[in-house]
């Protein structure tokens, strides 16, 4: 483990393609930083797979197998801090993050999401739900965003954006494949720019 480079926590939700492609560039120095976890709000994420492949270590955070949310909250932050986790970054996490969690790493939580926000965010946004919505409103170009985590939905400070055309045979599952060659592309160039203090931040 290299102690000079930033630490991240991925937190994901299903098959983990956007956490392999920041293991890759973790692995071809496109990204100057080390993955050391991955947290899933399930076990049969395909994600932890991929972690457990590389030697990573995962984390099943399910608030329902503790006394309460907030103890529940209380051990992941702990468990944040224990392996000295410097960002996280979200790849496909559909729970909202604990308020105690955003305090503790305000601005150093990332998310991606598959539309130009602020159009097409918030709960219930996410995957096939987000393409079917950006064709059914005929809408001609959609894309990548990624952003800042805060207390809401989607609503962070954006940090860059990448637009994908929609062209009128799209279905969703084309858009959607569209756009995920952007955010494979797109995440690690990002994340590496935020640990190097590239990003003008508005804290407001």
């Amino acid at each position: 483990m290299d102690k000079s480079k930033a630490k991240i926590a991925v937190f994901i939700s299903g098959s983990g393609t956007n956490l392999q492609a920041l293991i890759d560039a973790t692995k071809s120095g496109h990204l100057d930083a080390e993955i050391v976890l991955v947290v899933s709000n399930t076990k049969k994420a395909f994600g932890l797979k991929r972690a457990e492949k590389e030697g990573i270590e995962t984390f099943v955070f399910q608030p329902k197998e503790y006394s309460s949310r907030e103890i529940a909250n209380e051990k992941l932050l702990a468990l944040l801090k224990e392996r000295k986790i410097d960002y996280i970054a979200l790849a496909g996490y559909l729970k909202l993050i604990p308020t105690s969690l955003i305090k503790a790493y305000r601005n150093r939580i990332v998310n991606i999401h598959p539309a130009l926000l602020p159009k097409y965010g918030g709960k219930g946004m996410y995957g096939h739900f987000v393409h079917e919505t950006v064709i059914a409103n005929q809408e001609k170009e959609s894309g990548v965003t990624i952003h800042l985590v805060d207390e809401q939905y989607d609503r962070g400070n954006i940090l860059e954006q990448v637009k994908v055309p929609v062209l009128p045979d799209d279905t969703p599952e084309k858009l959607a494949a569209k756009i995920l060659v952007q955010e494979h592309k797109l995440y690690p160039k990002v994340l590496d720019n935020l640990i190097k203090g590239k990003y003008k931040i508005n804290n407001e």
